[in-house]
C-alpha cells in the first residue's frame, strides 16, 4: 500500500475582494484538525474570483503568500488558480508549490471557457509532478476535463492522480459530475475535482477513485474534504483492468487506428468547421423569433390515421 493523504477545501469565493487571507485561515483550520494531511487543493480562481483585474505577474505577491503557507505545514499545496499576467496576455494558472515553499510547475488552462471566459489566452503544456516516494500527479482546471484528451495525456505521462480546481457557478455542474468519474474510470486514476461557493461556484465537489466509485460528493457549503488514497490501487487497476475488467490505457496502447479527428486537415476539420465561431449568444430579435418557429395554416393539414404494412 502506497497511502497519502489529499484534502479539497471547498470554500466561499468572492470576486469583490481578495480571498488570500480567508484561505490562509481555512488552511489553518484544516491542518489543526487533519495535521495528517500531506497535500491540499483549493477550487479554481480561489484568490481573486472570476475577475482578470486581479492578474498579477508570476511569481508575484499571491504566489508568495501560497508558498508561505505550504512552508508553514510542510504539506503540497495547489491554491487553485490565479490570473497570470504575461507579456502576451492574461492566463488562468495555477501553481503547484513543494513542502519547502517552492513553486515547481505552473499549469496554465488549456481551455479558457468560451466565450465566457473572455480575453483570456489558453496554454499548451501538459503539468505532471513526481512527489517522492508516493508517485505522479497531473494537474489540470475546470473546463479543460470536457476535453477527454487532457486527462489521457496526462495518465499517458504517467499521472495516477489528477488535481483539478473548477470554479463551475452554472447549470451544468450535474453534467460535470459524471464527466468527472468517466475521466477517473477511463484513465483508472483518482480524479480531484474541488468547486468553490458563493461567486466561486455552486460546490459539489466530487473525488473519485481509479475504479470509478465516488469516494465523497460535497454539499452546496463549505467543506474540509480530507481523503486518504492509495496508489498501488491504481496500479494494480492499470495491470489488471478496472475492477478487474477493462485494461483501457492498454488497449488504447494498442489501437489499431491514429484518429483522424486528430489531424487537422480540411476532410476532417470540414463539419467541425461549419459550425461557425466560438461566440457568445445575444438575446434574440423580433425578426429571427419570427422565422425560427414556422407558422401552420390549419387548413392544410391533413389528419393522420394509423399506417399498416
Amino acid at each position: 500500500m502506497t497511502p497519502f493523504a489529499v484534502a479539497g477545501i471547498q470554500m466561499t469565493v468572492s470576486a469583490e475582494v481578495e480571498n488570500i487571507a480567508a484561505m490562509s485561515k481555512r488552511l489553518d483550520h484544516l491542518m489543526h484538525r487533519f495535521p495528517w494531511v500531506q497535500m491540499v487543493l483549493f477550487s479554481e480562481l480561489a484568490a481573486f474570483g472570476p475577475a482578470p483585474k486581479h492578474a498579477q505577474p508570476l511569481p508575484g505577491p499571491a504566489e508568495g503568500a501560497f508558498c508561505e503557507m505550504a512552508a508553514r505545514y510542510h504539506v503540497w499545496l495547489i491554491p487553485g488558480s490565479l490570473f497570470e499576467r504575461r507579456g502576451d496576455g492574461i492566463y488562468n494558472t495555477a501553481p503547484v508549490i513543494d513542502p519547502t515553499g517552492r513553486v515547481i510547475a505552473r499549469y496554465r488552462k488549456m481551455f479558457p471557457f468560451q466565450p465566457y471566459e473572455i480575453g483570456i489566452r489558453p496554454g499548451a503544456e501538459f503539468v505532471v509532478f513526481d512527489v517522492p516516494a508516493v508517485g505522479r500527479f497531473g494537474v489540470t482546471i475546470c473546463y479543460d476535463m470536457w476535453f477527454p484528451e487532457t486527462t489521457r495525456q496526462l495518465a499517458a505521462l504517467g499521472a495516477e492522480v489528477i488535481l483539478h480546481p473548477t470554479m463551475t457557478d452554472t447549470i451544468d455542474r450535474d453534467v460535470e459530475l459524471p464527466i468527472a468519474r468517466a475521466n477517473a474510470a477511463i484513465n483508472q486514476c483518482y480524479f480531484f475535482d474541488i468547486n468553490g461557493i458563493g461567486d466561486g461556484g455552486t460546490g459539489r465537489s466530487i473525488i473519485v477513485g481509479p475504479s470509478g466509485h465516488v469516494l465523497h460528493e460535497a454539499g452546496a457549503g463549505p467543506e474540509f474534504i480530507p481523503v486518504e488514497i492509495d496508489l498501488d490501487r491504481v496500479r494494480r487497476e492499470r495491470e489488471r483492468g478496472i475492477r478487474g475488467l477493462g485494461q483501457t490505457l492498454k488497449s488504447f496502447r494498442d489501437r489499431p487506428v491514429d484518429f483522424p479527428v486528430y489531424q487537422r486537415s480540411a476532410t476532417t476539420e470540414a463539419y467541425l468547421q461549419s459550425l461557425g465561431p466560438v461566440e457568445k449568444q445575444g438575446r434574440r430579435t423580433d425578426a429571427e423569433a419570427t422565422t425560427a418557429v414556422p407558422v401552420v395554416d390549419p387548413s392544410n393539414v391533413v389528419p393522420q390515421g394509423p399506417t399498416h404494412a
